[in-house]
């Protein structure tokens, strides 16, 4: 597990899934995107503890490790290294009790079928959505 750089959320409520906009700065990758939940490994942290820690401190949530599924993919900025994507479900509470911290401009519920479709997606994320399975979910 030494050889990953970070860890992303892909959360969903029905056929939505949880997404925030990045800050519009041009020294950050992505500017002005839209974003999973997530960001790089501090220390010595495990992938599922980075996810949380990360998700944590941009959403306020606080999910069990146990509700969530992980896979790992080659990075992008890091191409000798791994990342994670969790995936999970959050609820309509969970939702409401989110708290939105200081990174990014906004966030929301979008639509899977949206996101993979929106000019402002960061690109390689549609395969990591596509190949986890997540596209299809519809509220219980």
């Amino acid at each position: 597990m030494s050889d990953f750089n970070g860890a992303k959320l892909l959360l969903t409520c029905g056929a939505d899934m949880l997404v925030y906009l990045r800050d519009d700065k041009p020294d950050i990758p992505f500017p002005a995107h839209w974003d999973l939940p997530g960001g790089g490994r501090e220390g010595q942290e495990t992938p599922i503890k980075c996810a949380l820690r990360e998700l944590d401190e941009e959403f306020s949530l606080h999910l069990p490790p146990e509700s969530l599924r992980g896979h790992a993919f080659p990075s992008l900025q890091m191409p000798q290294m791994m990342s994670w994507l969790f995936t999970g479900r959050i609820t309509d509470a969970d939702i409401a009790a989110i708290r939105f911290g200081e990174e990014g401009q906004e966030w929301c519920m979008m639509p899977i079928a949206a996101y993979l479709a929106h000019p402002r997606r960061i690109p390689h994320f549609c395969d990591w959505i596509l190949r986890s399975g997540h596209t299809t979910h519809q509220r219980p």
